[in-house]
Parts: C-alpha cells; structure tokens; sequence
C-alpha cells in the first residue's frame, strides 16, 4: 500500500531576504495578540541581507535573528497561487443538488456542526436551516451567530409579505425570477437570510441557483457573451420617498485573475444602458443568453420554506427566486443581510479552535493514554475523572475545563512525568498552564498553575489531608517541597484562584478509581471550543 510523501518545508533560502525580514514573525516585529505588525514597510533596509541560515533559524544583515515556523513556511511557498475563499476555484460549483441542511439547535450546542454549516454557505452558497423558532426576530439571532448584521434602508430586519402599498415587488404575491438583492448598492450585501414564520397559500416556493456555476456555463458556451457581462459595468438603481441607491458594476464580477468572483443579476433594477448602438444590441444578446441559462429548469433548486425554516445564503453568487401565490393567504418571511467577511472570519477561527481541541483530543488517544505514575488508572483515564467530579459538583466551564486538562504538563514538557517519579521535580503544574495559556484564559491556565500548590496547601492547613493522598501522591509531594510554610500558606490564599485550585485538587484526589465510568473526551468538546480563545 503507498503512503502519501511527507510535506517538505522549504528552506529560508528560497525567500528572498526583504520577504522573509518583512515577515518576521518575533513580538518585537508583530504583536502576539493580533499578529498585526508593528513597522511599515519604510522602516525595513532596502538592502536587507540574509547572512545566514541555520536550519529555518535566520540571521540577517541588520543583526535581527529569527526561527521561522517550517509549517508556516510551506504554507507560505512562493508557489504563485494566489487564494481567495470567494472566487469560483474554491467553491464547488453545482446544477442541482438536495438543499443542504442545517439543524439550529446543533448550531448552538456543537460547534462541530456550526462549522459545517458556515463551510457549506461559504463553498456551495447556501444552507436551509432547520428548527429556527418561527417567532418574530429570531433571524437577527441567526446573523449574529453567523457574522454580523448589515443594516440598510429596509432597517436590520425586513419583512417579506404581501403589503397594500408596497415599495419592493418582493412584497406582492407576483412571481419573481432568478436574481440577486441589492445589487444597487456598494458594497452590496454579500449575505442573505430569510426565516418562514408562516406560509399557508398555495404557491410562494423558493428556488435557488448556483450563479457561479451558471456564468462558467455561459463562458463554456458562449465566450464572447460572458466576455461582454464581465467587462461592460452597468448600472442598477432602487429609489422611493427616502432613498436613492445607485451602483455600476458589471453583471458578472471577476477577479484580477480572471476568475469568477460575483454576480449581479436583478432585471428589475437595471437601468438604461448606455453603449454604442451595435454595442448595446451585443449586449442584450448576452445578457439574454445568461437569463436562459438562469431559468434553465435543471439548473434551480426549488424549497418550500415551512415555519422554522432559515435559508442563508451568498448573495453575490446564489440567485434566488420566486414562484406567485394567492395574496389572499398568510405567507410571512423575516430577514436580514450580513456579509461574507464576518462568516468566514468565524469560520476560521471555529477552524482553528477545533484544531486546538483536536491536537488536545490526540494528548489524551497518545501520551494520555500511558500508566498514571504509578496509580492503577491510565492518565487520560485520572484525568477525565477528574472533569467528572467537577462537572458533578457544578463547577463553572473554566474550572471544568481546568480539572480536564491539568496534568497535560507531564507529556508537553522536557522533563516527563517518569523523571517526577524518578525524583526530579517537572513542575507539570506550570509548564501544563503556560502549555494552555497559549489558547485559554486564566479561568483554565491559573487553577491548573495552583494544583500541585494546592496539595502542599491542603497538607499544610489540614491534618487529616495527607493521608487521603495516595501512595504515589505522598511520593510526589515530597519531591515537590512538601507542605507549605506558613509564609507560603499566606502566599496561596491571596492568590485569585487559590479557591478553585482547591477543588481541583480534591477532584484530582477522589479521580484514581480503576474501572471507573466516565464521560469521554468527546462530551466535553463543544465546552473546550467554546473556551479557546
């Protein structure tokens, strides 16, 4: 069986010395909470030399010195690619396909499925959201979940239902076709949810179509016609008593690339071009030929939203539509705008947060799974335990995840846990919440810090504590420096989170049962995503 090739970082050298000094990934070059730099490009040495590299440790002309990550090197391969998560190379592209689903209540509980969600709106354009109450609102709910809100002259909620005097044909009960919103405006909301509160008349079904994939189709078919849309900028217009929007862009966006990168289509918001007369008669041509490949029937997904149901999708790719229906009946929509910008920035750092938990969950299948310094319980095993008692006696997520995690120290330090039992003290303690800290607050890094602390505390104020401790407890405190003096005992009361390092150290304690059954690592997942930072 062939195993896939080992990625290969590439070395320094295939940077060019100005690159690499920009790049400088130290705090005295970026601020480690925002990884913002803190020069402009003016303060770098236009004749910045590489003097020399040892390794992916570089040093520079200037005397700076610098290792570079050799993940974030390959990630940074001068390849010449050039991604955009909102060109059409990194969407998947489809004609018709089962609308993608979504249950709510899971988007607040698991982070996991959330992900999965904003990943489906962000790479096929749309998700149906199952469960969302039908209650007036709850859309702004789902935005702000989602991104952030984008308020326009229809306020930050809107309401689509039939109106006596309505501003917006979307508020009759007249089909509508295939189109974009808002594509009057600069920038043009990138995002669109409508949530079903009620909908009891006959017709009103809502379809969608892939307008990425409906303009490659046009660039397969008729080259010169997507050409035209791509590099014509037309103008669209919405006005009433209060508002006047206007906006000229091309019908279709592309990219300096030449890749597909929006559409903007919305006959009813067209104004009158402007071209050259044989210009202008090419230019319908096109523009007709795109509408039929929009209305081709293969092409539409078509739902009938019940109440609950929340649709989200991109607004610069997914066209939506409209089939009519009675006016006499009580159909009710709520929605709202946000922006793609918002989305995948949550996105991403749901992404890198479950990449924290994962590298968390892959300590407790390897390193945890190793004998407990000589207790009869498997590490991963005391400290899951551990999280049991905590989540028994109602403590707070920050010290649940704490009493999860605090014996990590023993496997991410120098010196292990064998070298404790050996008699050389690896003040796990410490190394384990500044290990932590580099993603969790002081709720979970402090009382992790305080445990080992806490048990020269209890034994120091407590004359019975010493002999609840077990055999290989007693062994280890000793190599730790024993019970507390009365200056240290003073020392750890006025710590913050001395309090709470005592719970977990009776946690700590009581979780050494062999055979015990407990929750997994997986149960307490949503908690740690929550928690990272």
């Amino acid at each position: 069986m062939k195993t896939a090739s080992p990625i290969t970082s590439p070395s320094p050298s295939a940077f060019p010395a100005v690159w690499l000094r920009d790049n400088c990934p130290c705090p005295e070059c970026r601020d480690p909470r925002n990884d913002q730099k803190l020069f402009g490009v003016t303060d770098l040495d236009p004749r910045i030399e590489v003097v020399e590299i040892d390794g992916t440790t570089v040093t520079f002309s200037d005397g700076h010195v610098v290792r570079f990550d050799p993940a974030w090197l390959a990630a940074h391969a001068l390849d010449g690619t050039v991604p955009d998560d909102r060109a059409e190379d990194a969407k998947r592209l489809w004609a018709v396909l089962p609308p993608p689903e979504g249950s709510w209540s899971r988007c607040l509980s698991d982070p996991s499925h959330l992900l999965e969600c904003l990943d489906t709106v962000l790479h096929t354009g749309f998700v149906l959201l199952r469960g969302v109450p039908a209650e007036p609102g709850r859309v702004l709910e789902v935005a702000a979940v989602l991104g952030y809100v984008r308020e326009t002259n229809y306020g930050r909620l809107f309401d689509v239902r039939v109106e006596a005097t309505p501003v917006n044909l979307a508020f009759t009960g007249l089909p509508i076709g295939p189109h974009t919103d808002n594509p009057y405006r600069d920038p043009v909301p990138t995002v669109q949810l409508l949530h079903c509160l009620s909908n009891a008349v006959a017709g009103g079904e809502s379809g969608f179509v892939d307008g990425f994939h409906a303009a490659a189709l046009l660039r397969a078919e008729d080259p010169a016609a997507f050409e035209l849309l791509a590099r014509t900028p037309v103008t669209f217009r919405y006005g009433d008593a209060n508002t006047e929007l206007t906006a000229t862009r091309p019908m279709i966006g592309l990219d300096p690339l030449g890749r597909i990168r929006e559409v903007r289509f919305n006959n009813r918001s067209l104004r009158p071009v402007r071209l050259p007369y044989e210009r202008t008669e090419a230019f319908y041509a096109a523009y007709r030929a795109f509408a039929e490949i929009l209305a081709r029937p293969g092409l539409q997904v078509n739902v009938r939203l019940g109440p609950g149901d929340c649709v989200v999708f991109d607004n610069t790719r997914i066209l939506h539509a409209r089939t009519g229906f009675a006016e006499t009946g009580e159909r009710h929509l709520q929605g709202c705008y946000a922006d793609l910008d918002g989305l995948a920035g949550n996105l991403a750092v749901l992404r890198r947060r479950q990449a924290v938990v994962e590298h968390l969950r892959e300590l407790f299948e390897g390193p945890g799974a190793a004998d407990y310094l000589g207790e009869e319980v498997t590490q991963a095993a005391h400290m899951l335990q551990t999280a049991a008692c905590a989540v028994r006696d109602g403590a707070a997520p920050g010290l649940v995840a704490a009493a999860l995690l605090h014996d990590v120290g023993h496997f991410t330090g120098e010196i292990t846990g064998h070298d404790l039992m050996g008699g050389t003290d690896n003040r796990h303690s410490h190394v384990g919440a500044d290990w932590l800290g580099r993603w969790f607050g002081p709720e979970v890094t402090e009382p992790v810090r305080l445990h080992v602390a806490a048990k020269r505390y209890l034994c120091a104020v407590e004359s019975s504590y010493y002999d609840l401790l077990s055999e290989a407890s007693r062994y280890t405190l000793g190599v730790q420096g024993g019970p507390m003096g009365a200056e240290e005992v003073a020392g750890f009361e006025a710590e913050p989170y001395a309090r709470d390092a005592v719970r977990l150290r009776r946690w700590d304690d009581e979780a050494k049962e062999p055979g015990r059954v407990v929750a997994g690592f997986d149960e307490y997942a949503a908690l740690l995503h929550r928690l990272v930072r």
